[in-house]
């Protein structure tokens, strides 16, 4: 009974972190099983239903063809999160292995690595991105290649800070002085040691991911229409906004909770949340 008070304490006196749980969690599911939470069809709409507001029938109300916004939302979630997480993990993977090799060999190519890096970062993301995703091409992947190859910048040099803090500890030395192959260095003493940082920068890296994702698919880069994504949404009630407002305002409240969810969850990982 004591351990379960103490819990409920925890979760009273942080139930932001609690809402933005539950808010990432809604998204998970509505990505893999929107099903669960509403059966209308997403493509496919009522003419004679158009442009209805919010109403119990339809809870985001309907766009101009008929179609449940709703619908379109939470099947949206599946395209936009995936372009997401694939975004997240190319500059994970990539920016982490740039910073991880620079850092631990150091030299020319630490050198040559880091100027790259300074060059990346004095381009805004968000511009680097359309620069990529326009030589790319459209697409929900290309798009998040783009927007990982924006960012991968961060990853590396955060993981080269944290190689050279971990580099000169003495179980590092230790081991190459025993004869430990660099790729065993790396992978066995260096990299575990100095990833918890570089992962909660991913966590903080997917509320900017999703807002470059849906920017992207705003200006029409990602899927085809009539294929639901949040960013497309979005741009598609621009027409209607002084009479159907509810076609660009759910969308967009819905990026927003998702990205500040997500900020609110890599603060607490951070152990920024006291």
């Amino acid at each position: 009974m004591v351990d379960l008070a103490q819990r409920t304490g925890v979760v009273l006196r942080r139930p932001g972190l609690v809402v933005a749980v539950v808010v990432l969690v809604l998204a998970l599911l509505a990505a893999v099983a929107p099903a669960l939470f509403t059966g209308y069809d997403p493509i496919t709409g009522v003419p004679a239903e158009k442009l209805r507001g919010p109403s119990l029938a339809h809870l985001f109300g309907t766009d101009e063809t008929g179609r449940d916004v709703f619908a379109r939302v939470v099947h949206g979630a599946s395209l936009s999160l995936r372009a997401t997480v694939i975004a997240v993990l190319v500059a994970l993977v990539s920016g982490s292995a740039l910073g991880l090799v620079a850092g631990f060999r150091g030299g020319v190519l630490d050198t040559v690595v880091m100027r790259i890096v300074d060059v990346l970062l004095a381009i805004p993301s968000i511009l680097l991105s359309l620069a990529l995703v326009t030589a790319l091409g459209f697409g929900t992947t290309n798009v998040a290649i783009a927007v990982g190859i924006a960012n991968l910048a961060a990853f590396a040099r955060l993981m080269r800070a944290e190689v050279l803090r971990v580099r000169g500890t003495v179980y590092v030395e230790a081991a190459r002085a025993s004869g430990v192959r660099f790729t065993g260095v790396l992978g066995r003493h260096v990299l575990p040691n100095a990833l918890g940082p570089v992962l909660a920068l991913a966590t903080l890296t997917l509320g900017t991911a999703v807002l470059e994702v849906s920017a992207l698919s705003f200006l029409g880069f990602g899927a085809t229409p009539p294929t639901p994504e949040w960013g497309a949404l979005v741009a598609g009630g621009r027409n209607f906004l002084a009479t159907a407002w509810w076609l660009t305002t759910f969308p967009g409240l819905t990026v927003a909770a998702v990205v500040l969810s997500a900020n609110r969850l890599s603060r607490a990982l951070d152990g920024g949340d006291r």
